[in-house]
């Protein structure tokens, strides 16, 4: 692997570390399945994008494709606990409908961004290549996004929420207000999610309308693999492994594109990404078991 794929792989890793995080909130904290993350994270590019061609500040096309994203994830939410619709179906409507939402924000199914402004731009004076230094303003982006969740997870607020997913009628009964807490956690994760969306935008310099087609596997395969590698009680590093992981999928799926003996394409993506989300999610329990086949030959 050269070292411009290198950089570029380790760049969309720490982008899709923000959509780990977003999605550990929602399955891990709330238990709430939600697939809006698919639309969310195009949203928030497809909002950036559009602001910053017709001449708005990066910075703010970036805060409002983040809060348009966080609005996604609150519509999820208000058709969840609302009208009562099963959390899966009332993200894959909101999904759908953002389907259509993206591609009349951006008016077409993509726009470029290769001669605009971005968030990088002030940057660009330091005298750094443009490799270097996207990877680390993402890794910026990333670790303090996840210091401020882990802080946020450990304050009262956050450990209500935490509980709220753990036993909803245990928080209830002990005045936790179960629909607010759902509420801020999704627009909280959709949030994160859509400012991954922005940043992807304005680094790969496009937002397209299929660009956050799958985005949930990848969130998932991420969170499942930083766990299975980072076991830990602290919030941080439970958080932190969100990125982890993020990062590990991506040199995985990049290294077997390129591993010419396995004679895989770019269009076999999806089939990588599935493989590797199974081992994921097989190989806990397959430790789990030989620790304990292990454990009972010890006693004997």
């Amino acid at each position: 692997m050269s070292l411009y794929a290198f950089l570029g792989t380790l760049e969309i890793g720490l982008i899709y570390g923000l959509v780990a995080i977003g999605v550990y909130l929602t399955f891990r904290i709330l238990d709430f399945p939600d697939l809006t993350v698919d639309g969310s994270f195009t949203l928030g590019a497809a909002v950036a994008a559009t602001l910053i061609v017709t001449g708005q500040n990066p910075y703010l096309a970036t805060l409002l494709g983040t809060l348009a994203a966080s609005c996604a994830g609150l519509v999820t939410a208000w058709l969840n606990l609302r009208f009562n619709i099963l959390h899966l179906l009332a993200s894959i409507l909101t999904m759908t409908a953002l389907y259509t939402i993206n591609l009349r924000v951006m008016g077409k199914p993509n726009v470029a961004l290769i001669m605009e402004p971005t968030v990088l731009s002030p940057f660009e004076g330091l005298g750094l290549p443009d490799m270097y230094m996207k990877v680390i303003f993402v890794a910026v982006c990333a670790i303090v996004g996840g210091l401020l969740v882990a802080w946020f997870l450990r304050t009262q607020y956050g450990l209500a929420m935490r509980s709220v997913g753990s036993n909803k009628r245990m928080a209830q009964a002990n005045g936790i207000v179960v629909t607010e807490k759902v509420y801020v956690g999704l627009a909280l994760s959709n949030g994160l999610v859509g400012l991954a969306g922005a940043l992807f935008a304005q680094t790969n310099g496009f937002a397209d309308s299929t660009m956050g087609i799958g985005t949930i596997v990848v969130g998932l395969a991420a969170v499942i693999i930083g766990e299975s590698l980072l076991a830990s009680r602290s919030m941080l590093v439970i958080v932190m492994s969100c990125i982890v992981g993020s990062v590990l999928y991506r040199f995985a799926v990049s290294m077997a594109l390129n591993a010419d003996f396995l004679g895989f394409q770019a269009s076999d993506l999806n089939l990588i990404t599935a493989v590797l989300v199974a081992l994921a999610l097989v190989f806990p329990k397959l430790r789990n078991e030989w620790k304990a086949k292990r454990a009972i030959k010890e006693q004997i």
